[in-house]
């Protein structure tokens, strides 16, 4: 297999996950907030899990290599130790710590700070109007020379198995620090593309809710949570478009020439991605506004129905008024059979108009 077919088989991670993913655990024995810290020379991790002074040490002295460190919600504390050891900027490390940022990518001297928002599609046995349907999560990126610093913020998004898949292929991990930043970037987009589906299916089932001819009006709740959800995922998503454009065309040092194209690639798939979004986004619109055009219906049928029944209903109110108003020389009013014959008028006129509205569909 060619070093291409390798490093797109490498960094290919299509899988749907829910909102907690317990295959790699948050906390190590290495700190409360670091998950790994491992040595790669060559492509081929070096050495078990240490501490991040020795890891670098480790690197500078081998003059080749890098250092990967993985960390999950750090406070300043845990933080400061390893901000200082790789000279990080404090605007960047107080980005990384409070979380909470839009997609981005700054560029501090020979470092590169990338912010990725993560996303997982929240499993539910049925969609109803409070339903979390999208997850989200944040990996903040720091790529120099010789490290790779990536925080995690949220219970889902772990680097774990991506870890492992990337050091099935030495070939990528030769290429430095840039390759995992790649390979990060690639597997959040892939999983932006497994979210879309899904949420593209839950839309399919309002869709076929609010067309189905047997029943009643959906309900707008779970419309608007769809819409409110989708939202969310925008927000993670379109604002990546611009950091991955910036490098897949613009000259970072710690960026290979070579892995330009592959970014390039992954921004392709973040824009169908976006164009999906959109078109669904677009989608529940018109779901939303049929939604609204059957309840006005409806409430047009209604009050066709009630209109009927009231021009029923005035028919013996107006007799029974005009004869209830005690006059001395009124029609019939003397006659044995006067009673009788004004209550089949009534009955034949009520039937009459009842007819009349029941031809027309008021009824």
């Amino acid at each position: 297999m060619s070093m291409t077919g390798q490093l797109r088989k490498a960094v290919r991670l299509r899988h749907r996950r829910t909102a907690v993913d317990l295959s790699h655990p948050a906390r190590s024995p290495l700190g409360s907030a670091v998950v790994n810290c491992a040595v790669y020379i060559g492509g081929i991790r070096q050495e078990d899990d240490c501490p991040a002074e020795e890891a670098i040490k480790h690197v500078r002295k081998a003059g080749d290599g890098f250092v990967w460190i993985g960390l999950h919600e750090p406070t300043v504390e845990e933080f400061a130790d390893i901000a200082t050891l790789f000279g990080l900027h404090p605007l960047a490390v107080e980005d990384a710590v409070h979380a909470h940022q839009r997609p981005k990518l700054e560029s501090y001297n020979d470092t590169l700070f990338t912010v990725f928002k993560t996303v997982c599609y929240v499993d539910h046995d049925k969609l109803t109007a409070t339903s979390e349907v999208v997850g989200t999560g944040e990996t903040m990126v720091f790529t120099g020379h010789d490290f790779v610093v990536t925080v995690r913020h949220g219970g889902h998004g772990s680097l774990g198995p991506l870890r492992e898949q990337l050091e099935s292929a030495p070939e990528l991990l030769a290429k430095g620090p840039a390759a995992v930043l790649h390979a990060i970037a690639d597997h959040t987009v892939d999983d932006y593309l497994a979210v879309v589906d899904s949420v593209q299916s839950d839309i399919d089932d309002v869709e076929a809710e609010v067309f189905a001819s047997d029943s009643g009006p959906a309900d707008a709740g779970r419309i608007y949570q769809l819409k409110r959800e989708l939202l969310e995922f925008r927000r993670a998503v379109i604002p990546l478009d611009r950091p991955l454009r910036e490098l897949s065309t613009r000259p970072y040092p710690v960026v290979d020439q070579e892995l330009r194209t592959y970014f390039r690639d992954v921004a392709d798939h973040l824009a169908r991605v976006a164009e999906q979004i959109i078109a669904l986004d677009d989608l529940i619109n018109s779901i939303l506004q049929a939604h609204l055009a059957q309840v006005t219906v409806a409430q047009n049928e209604d009050m066709r129905r009630i209109s009927a029944w009231v021009a029923i209903v005035a028919v013996p109110t107006m007799v029974c008024g005009i004869y209830g108003m005690n006059f001395d020389h009124m029609p019939e009013l003397r006659w044995t059979y006067g009673y009788p014959l004004i209550l089949t008028v009534i009955a034949v006129a009520c039937f009459t108009i009842h007819r009349g509205f029941r031809r027309n569909g008021w009824l």
